[in-house]
């Protein structure tokens, strides 16, 4: 039976800002799910405070709400839109459903005639539930841990009493497992329950026994109204039970479960499914299994909607789990849809995994100095990355090699812990870079059965590193001219870079590949098809590999290449990489907006990218994606196999930017702004001189690579002294000192941490004005596409700053200086596409900050503002189709549009959370006011100084 077609026009409920535990795997389902009803010919309204994503652009939907979300903002909507017929709201994470349930107990729904699709209010309350949940497992023989509900203080101690430590203390309707904690000693059982408590919105709290050790695993399962079930993915934590599953590395398909048990896994897995009531759509459940041969399995808990873990599964899978949901909740069955990836089979099979993927996550606790970097109950990421390959291992260093944190993959790079202690202790409190300690523990010699009793890791996974290790050691015994063909194509199987080979050589990384192409041990691309090439795919969607290279009968050799290449011209875009605090989801709007204005210029778009939670990684965003780490040795093979007309890095935040020193150096185009104008703004001494020339003002400053030197400048410069490293993204290492003991402190701490690095030391202009502004030029042309003051003074980061579009209150002179300065940086800087120009308003005076000829963080908020296109116009400018004159600018914005910068601090609880110059901010979302005497603003512009920390 095909879809219901009563249904003509829904209403979508996003996840808003991004904060720890609800990323932008949320806006990646949203946009599926979008673009699946527009297919459909259905009307779609979508609400979602987050300007930074491509969920909200205009094109995404027929109505995009901007608005906070609240139930008034759903009322308005709902009267200006009669017309609804339903509400869709298992694509916006827990901040959607929560919102859902509340219109729900307000009886809004039933006031407007609107019927809830995809989800069934039943199921959320039973699976949020734990009470209810626990009795519905119960009912149908599914185990779970020893388990009561604690309403209160008292009951929660006696429960405690009853079941004996260690135990779990979970939160009852809460997200990303916020309040939840493991508790070993009576001591802080207490503070941890009563913390559980307060955060709870109906202050609950589960409290179980805790499974400690056990392993744990997730299903994503999609189930239509004829009650045909189909099992996407098993996806292996390989982190044990007490760790979040969104801190856990993780692993598809499952690696350590014997076919029994898993097939256990799914009968108990459809059958809670089908218990907990009515519902088409997506699913998400959890168990934990004992890591002894009985493998008993207990059920942890079941999610009725699109999960974090959807994402990965999609994008590990191909099956795009979000837009046949969607399908599924407006009546569709699973028969009766294609396979999007062969689009000859249909949509009732399960994916078959050829190939291993890693998704590891990606922390930023130095952000947050003083937090707790132990990992457990409660996550602490704030993005992840996925590496694809055809062994564990493999995937496992293509995902170390994705993370962008000055490693090169596991171990062979000289950054090793070498202290026993310290190896141990990070081991027992599990750390974020638990997955590097593990390889130098097996280096140091510690068995394998000590690290197993410490981390419960199962063991195949330590002996896959033990592997590792031992092939590390045989390569060490050889030099780049007496290593054999055979050894060296089973490192680059084994995923180890050809920088990590050459640390273990002791030579060039450059001798590597040239030794590798010497040898012919060539990457060779594999499609990702859902069906293991038992079916054709249709989709471009590849990752990298090597393979021994097969001789026919007539002395051929060959390895299959499943990427052919096209005669067409071809663009390459470098995607953002992991999400992190100062680089978030703005760049992957950036990138995909970067790509369809490519692909409307006429060319064949390749996107290079390894963050599963985008929808940049999406297989049909652009032509080709490659699923590869944003790293040289993956991208430079890519160039060579497809020969680009050029490679855009102004749209990928820094990550990109970092490559276009390496693609000028080996001859590759870069589109829009040149290496050397990119450059010329980072190397503050060089773009001082520039603006000098040009008569425009900017703060005293100097750079130093010594405490020494910083200490004479500080003579010339006077305190407060704003110290920062260059080359960093989201005021990383930023710090405003007032003494020359603060100065010696900062500069030793920073020069410990990032060696060999310039610092810039600026006099800092105290109680300034902070400006931005946002533009696009061609070469000769400057159009400015925004103006925007910032509500805090200068020295908070722009990115923690409310920013307010169009300024309130910088004068006609001011305002001139900004036009002015703006055009004369931007054409002295030769910028061709974006750039953004700080500033600082002192006395009148106009200072510059700094300039980055690229796209920042504001773009995308000032597009959502203005409703225009600006990186659609900016890429055609970079590809040199079009002149800034040849567009028809036509901004339109009632009264001002504030971007507010959102914070995660309750994940870290002991942190200081005054802002200062380094970025602290997880995402941000938009707020339109008519007029300044608007109390929201007036509430944000009264509270401005109370954050402004040194």
């Amino acid at each position: 039976m095909p879809k219901n077609e009563k249904l003509k026009s829904i209403l979508i409920i996003g996840s808003g800002p991004i904060v720890i535990g609800q990323a932008c795997e949320f806006d990646y389902s949203g946009s599926q799910s979008l673009r699946s009803l527009r297919e459909d010919g259905i009307e779609t309204i979508l609400i979602n405070s987050n300007p930074a994503t491509i969920m909200t652009d205009p094109s995404m939907a027929d109505h995009v709400y901007l608005l906070p979300l609240t139930t008034k903002s759903i009322i308005k909507i709902l009267k200006e839109h009669p017309q609804i017929d339903a509400v869709l709201p298992t694509m916006g994470g827990q901040t959607a459903l929560n919102l859902c349930i509340e219109a729900d107990e307000k009886g809004i729904w039933e006031d407007f005639n609107v019927e809830l699709i995809g989800v069934d209010i039943n199921a959320i309350n039973i699976t949020e539930d734990r009470e209810k949940f626990r009795e519905l497992m119960g009912t149908i023989d599914v185990p779970m841990a020893p388990q009561l509900t604690a309403t209160s203080f008292l009951k929660g101690k006696e429960i405690a009493q009853e079941f004996g430590f260690p135990l779990v203390i979970r939160a009852s309707y809460t997200l990303g497992g916020a309040g939840a904690s493991i508790v070993y000693d009576p001591e802080d059982f207490d503070e941890l329950l009563r913390r559980g408590l307060e955060v709870s919105p109906i202050h609950e709290v589960m409290i179980d026994k805790a499974m400690m050790g056990w392993k744990e695993y997730e299903l994503e399962l999609l189930r239509d109204k004829n009650d045909n079930v189909v099992i996407i993915c098993s996806i292996e934590n390989m982190d044990p039970m007490g760790i979040h599953t969104g801190d856990s590395i993780t692993v598809a398909p499952a690696m350590t479960l014997s076919d029994t048990t898993y097939q256990r896994m799914r009968d108990m897995a459809i059958k809670m499914m089908r218990s907990i009531g009515d519902f088409e759509g997506g699913c998400n459940v959890q168990f934990a299994v004992s890591p002894d041969d009985k493998e008993d399995i207990i059920a942890i808990e079941i999610n009725p909607r699109v999960s974090r873990s959807s994402a990965l599964a999609s994008k590990a899978t191909g099956y795009p789990i979000a837009k046949v949901a969607t399908k599924l909740a407006i009546g569709y069955t699973l028969d009766e849809l294609d396979n999007q990836i062969t689009k000859s089979t249909s949509a009732l099979f399960e994916p078959t995994l050829d190939y291993v993927i890693v998704k590891i996550p990606r922390w930023n606790f130095d952000k947050f100095e003083g937090s707790d970097r132990t990992l457990g109950l409660q996550m602490k990421a704030v993005g992840e990355v996925m590496g694809i390959g055809r062994s564990f291992q493999e995937a496992l260093h293509k995902a170390t090699q994705s993370l962008e944190i000055k490693r090169n993959g596991l171990g062979a790079d000289g950054k090793g812990y070498k202290d026993y202690n310290q190896i141990i202790d990070k081991l027992t409190h599990a750390s974020w870079d638990r997955v590097f300690v593990i390889y130098d523990a097996i280096q140091m010699g510690i068995p394998l059965s000590q690290i197993y009793d410490i981390t419960k890791i199962d063991m195949w996974y330590l002996r896959q590193y033990e592997e590792l290790y031992q092939l590390q050691k045989n390569i060490s015994t050889y030099t780049i001219d007496t290593i054999e063909k055979d050894l060296l194509l089973e490192a680059k199987q084994k995923g180890y870079g050809d920088r990590q080979i050459a640390h273990m050589l002791g030579c060039l990384e450059s001798e590597v590949y040239n030794k590798r192409e010497e040898l012919n041990i060539q990457r060779v691309y594999k499609l990702v098809d859902t069906c293991a090439a038992e079916f054709t795919a249709k989709t471009p969607y590849y990752y990298s590999t090597f393979e021994n290279v097969i001789e026919t009968s007539s002395g051929e050799t060959y390895s299959h290449n499943e990427s052919i290449v096209s005669d067409k011209k071809k663009i390459v875009v470098l995607g953002s990489g992991p999400n992190r605090i100062g680089q978030g989801i703005e760049f992957d709007y950036c990138c995909v907006h970067g790509v369809l204005a490519a692909a409307e210029c006429g060319y064949e778009t390749i996107m290079i990218n390894c963050n599963p939670e985008t929808v940049s990684t999406d297989f049909d965003t652009a032509d080709k994606l490659y699923f590869e780490p944003v790293f040289w040795e993956h991208i430079y093979d890519i160039i060579r196999h497809e020969k680009p007309e050029g490679v855009i890095v102004q749209l990928g935040g820094q990550t990109a930017l970092k490559l276009a020193e390496k693609l000028d150096r080996y001859g590759i185009k870069i589109i829009g702004t040149s290496f050397q104008s990119l450059d010329l703004a980072e190397d503050r001494g060089s773009f001082s001189t520039l603006l000098k020339e040009h008569n425009i003002p900017y703060p005293q400053f100097g750079v130093a690579e010594t405490a020494d030197e910083a200490l004479a400048l500080a003579d010339e410069l006077d305190f407060p002294i704003l110290v920062r490293p260059s080359y960093v993204l989201g005021g990383q290492g930023m710090k405003i000192v007032i003494n020359k003991e603060e100065l010696v402190e900062h500069v030793v701490d920073l020069l410990r941490k990032i060696p060999n690095n310039k610092l810039l030391l600026d006099h800092y202009l105290d109680g300034a004005i902070e400006a931005e502004a946002d533009a696009i030029c061609d070469g000769e042309n400057v159009y400015i596409i925004g103006i925007m003051e910032h509500i805090e003074p200068c020295g908070i980061h722009s990115g923690d700053s409310n920013a307010t579009l169009p300024p309130f209150n910088l004068g006609e002179f001011v305002m001139q200086q900004i036009v002015d300065h703006t055009h004369t940086i931007a054409k002295a800087l030769n910028t061709v596409g974006l750039i953004n120009i700080q500033f600082a308003v002192k006395d009148d005076t106009v200072y510059i900050i700094e300039a980055n000829p690229r796209a920042s963080r504001t773009v995308p908020f000032i597009a959502k503002a203005y409703g225009e296109p600006y990186v659609n116009y900016a890429t055609k400018v970079m590809l040199g189709e079009k002149k800034v004159t040849d567009f028809d600018f036509n901004p339109h914005l009632d009264g001002y549009a504030i971007k507010q910068p959102v914070f995660s601090f309750n994940k870290f609880p002991n942190v200081d959370k005054r802002l200062g110059p380094e970025m602290k901010s997880t995402g941000e979302s938009i707020l339109f006011i008519d007029s300044l005497k608007d109390d929201e603003f007036y509430n944000l512009y009264s509270r401005r100084k109370m954050y402004l920390s040194k």
